[in-house]
């Protein structure tokens, strides 16, 4: 496992923002936030195919941790349950072992059992260990062009804030711009962005249904994001772009020193 420092200390106290964010593999990310361990999307099975109606995806790689590895967690931030790369059945498995899910309104009919969902810009306080809240707002995402929303479903993004604490943005499966500036004019500037990336296609869609490294990057501009933090293009095949491909786009933008391309079991601490 590999640690990174960034510049969102405090010079002043020596300390960091006490977020650290470990990638799992896929979308699955362990967050440590305000004395919350916060996991993202679990994906926790070997590799394998999934046969659906219109596409079978195929996972190529292992996870670094395994759910019994991770341990329990306060709360699952579940951009959505219906793809089976953002929601396993081994991830399946492990919900039933979290206090809380956090999800769209259709896992809540789907999951039930602790999983909760808000519109779109409410949200709820998880208290912190240290005594702090930790704020969870949704907001919107969009899984490929609006016109594919039919076939991909609903998908949601959480935006984490609190007193003295980082304004975290996690993306879920988001691929339109046009809703990361909603995101930047409703929450405001963001000090970390957790992005999906990928550029996933899966056919027959033909579309791109995450974002690419050159929108990932803009993207980054439009929130104002200090730290970049990309996950979720890695141990599928239905990825179209990957760490490199990721890295050179930001490097084309000017915005290298933003970046963070998270290899599973790797961790970020800020």
């Amino acid at each position: 496992m590999t640690t990174t420092h960034s510049s969102l200390a405090d010079p002043a106290s020596g300390s960091g923002s006490g977020l650290t964010i470990e990638a799992l593999g896929g979308p699955t990310a362990l967050l440590s936030i305000a004395g919350l361990r916060l996991l993202t999307d679990p994906t926790f099975d070997q590799p394998g195919e999934y046969p659906g109606e219109m596409f079978t995806l195929v996972k190529t790689a292992p996870p670094a941790r395994s759910a019994d590895n991770v341990g329990t967690v306060d709360a699952v931030l579940l951009s959505h349950d219906e793809h089976a790369d953002n929601l396993d059945n081994a991830g399946r498995r492990y919900l039933a072992t979290v206090p809380l899910v956090l999800s769209t309104v259709g896992a809540v009919q789907r999951l039930a059992g602790t999983t909760a969902s808000r519109p779109a810009w409410e949200g709820l306080d998880l208290p912190g260990a240290d005594g702090g809240l930790v704020h969870v707002t949704w907001v919107p995402a969009q899984h490929g062009p609006e016109w594919a929303t039919a076939f991909t479903g609903e998908v949601t993004g959480f935006v984490l804030s609190g007193a003295g604490l980082p304004t975290v943005y996690i993306s879920g499966d988001n691929s339109s711009l046009d809703v990361v500036r909603t995101i930047a004019e409703r929450c405001g500037a963001i000090d970390v962005a957790l992005l999906f990336a990928g550029a996933g296609v899966v056919p027959p869609l033909e579309a791109v249904l995450t974002l690419t490294g050159d929108e990932a990057a803009e993207a980054s501009v439009i929130l104002g994001a200090r730290h970049v933090v990309v996950i979720h293009a890695d141990g599928w095949t239905h990825f179209t772009e990957g760490r490199t491909e990721i890295e050179t786009a930001f490097e084309r933008a000017g915005l290298r020193d933003r970046l963070t391309v998270l290899a599973p079991g790797a961790a970020l601490a800020l």
